[in-house]
This record gives C-alpha cells, sequence and structure tokens, in this order.
C-alpha cells in the first residue's frame, strides 16, 4: 500500500469515490497509485508532456498494480482530453503562469469539468486572480507542508466568483474561512520575508531601494491586519 507525503495526501482527499480523474504531469505515479488501491476511482488517466517521466510513472504503477488499470498518454496539459472526459484534473506541482497557460488555452474545454485541484509551486496570487476573472469559482483551498515549504492546493468548479482585494489573492480567502492550521505560519514566513528586504534596504538611498522599502512596508502591514483577523476567528 503506498504512503503519500501531505502535499499529495491533500490533493487525494479533495477527490471523492466515483470520480473520473486525470493526473496531469503525473511526476511519479503515485497519486493515480494511492487513487486505486484506495478504490477512489477506477476511471484514472495519467499524463505527461514527456515520454520519459511518463514511462517513470507507468514503470512505479506497475510495481503497484499488476494489471493494465490506467490510460496512459503522452501530450500537453489538457490538451490530450476530450471535453467533460473526467470529473477531476489535477494540475499539481507546476508554476502558477504555467497552470494558467495550460487551462487558458481552451477555455471551454477547462471548464467542461466539474472540478480541477491545483497546486502552484509560485505566482499563486496571479493563478487566483486570473481564475476568478475567468470563470472559475475557488470552492476549497489547504495548506499543506512539503520539508520546508507550505505548498498551496486550490480547487477550483465552473462558476462566477466575487473579485477580492489584491492580499486575499495572495492569502486565499478560504484559508481564512476555514482558518486552516498552517495560515497562521504560512503567514508569518511572508511577513519575515518581507521584514528582511526591510533591513536590507533600510539605510539605502536608491531609487529602487526606497520603492522596494515602502512596497515591503506596506507589506507587512497589510499582512499582519490579515494575521490579526486570523487569531480573532
Amino acid at each position: 500500500m503506498i504512503r503519500l507525503t501531505e502535499r499529495l495526501q491533500k490533493i487525494a482527499d479533495g477527490i471523492h469515490i466515483g470520480e473520473r480523474v486525470a493526473d496531469i504531469g503525473s511526476d511519479h505515479g503515485y497519486l493515480p497509485i494511492y487513487l486505486w488501491e484506495k478504490r477512489i476511482s477506477n476511471h484514472i488517466i495519467v499524463t505527461d508532456i514527456k515520454k520519459s517521466p511518463l514511462n517513470i510513472a507507468k514503470k512505479n504503477i506497475r510495481g503497484y498494480i499488476s494489471k493494465e488499470v490506467m490510460d496512459f498518454r503522452l501530450g500537453s496539459g489538457l490538451e490530450i482530453l476530450e471535453n467533460a472526459e473526467v470529473d477531476t484534473a489535477v494540475i499539481a506541482g507546476m508554476g502558477g503562469l504555467l497552470i494558467m497557460d495550460i487551462l487558458s488555452k481552451d477555455i471551454s474545454k477547462s471548464l467542461s469539468f466539474k472540478k480541477i485541484i491545483l497546486q502552484p509551486r509560485n505566482a499563486q496570487d496571479k493563478l487566483r486572480k486570473w481564475l476568478v476573472q475567468n470563470g472559475f469559482k475557488i470552492a476549497e483551498e489547504n495548506l499543506a507542508k512539503e520539508g520546508k515549504f507550505i505548498c498551496e492546493i486550490i480547487t477550483v468548479i465552473p462558476g462566477k466568483d466575487k473579485e477580492l482585494e489584491d492580499i486575499y489573492y495572495e492569502i486565499g480567502i478560504k484559508l481564512l474561512e476555514n482558518k486552516d492550521p498552517l495560515l497562521e505560519k504560512f503567514i508569518l514566513k511572508k511577513i519575515e520575508i518581507e521584514k528582511n528586504i526591510l533591513k536590507d534596504t533600510k539605510n539605502k538611498s536608491s531609487k529602487n531601494a526606497v520603492k522596494q522599502y515602502e512596497h515591503s512596508k506596506n507589506r507587512v502591514h497589510q499582512l499582519e491586519e490579515v494575521l490579526n483577523h486570523v487569531r480573532f476567528l
């Protein structure tokens, strides 16, 4: 029986029994193995843009599951899926801008799936804003530890969502609503980064340094306001 990392487990927890699943850029294939072994899904499409990682996923999956039970496809993003072919698409471990590119290539297809679980490595604020502005509703958000990092998992469904203040594209509003157990630590880490920038730029007189100092000062204020709100929830 395979054991998932906290990040992959949080993704798996968002998939319900009987859902048809596509794991886009499956990496080592651990999520599909778990979904099959736990009898969560018996219809799983495993994809990658490159042959080598797809073969690695295929080899790992066959090491756990002897019979041919999954559909392996070589190709880019959602292009190798038909509209509404699966209930849930998982796009994890990629940059936020790359995820935006994958979803935007065919918006109507992206919106044909009942649910998409995203785990961007960066540019999470830009991704959230793009999602809200392009017909996706943020249904759920979770945080998960992976080594020294705290990963963000964003589940979206087709639908209209409300525009937010910029700070809440960075600190997902669902994380606040659900008071995610890692939220306080997540915000404190962001504050620490900005305070280090303040130290580095405080006594510098260049135009860029002054601009960066004011930007980080404002960021610390915004983040501390959100942190105080979290502590009173």
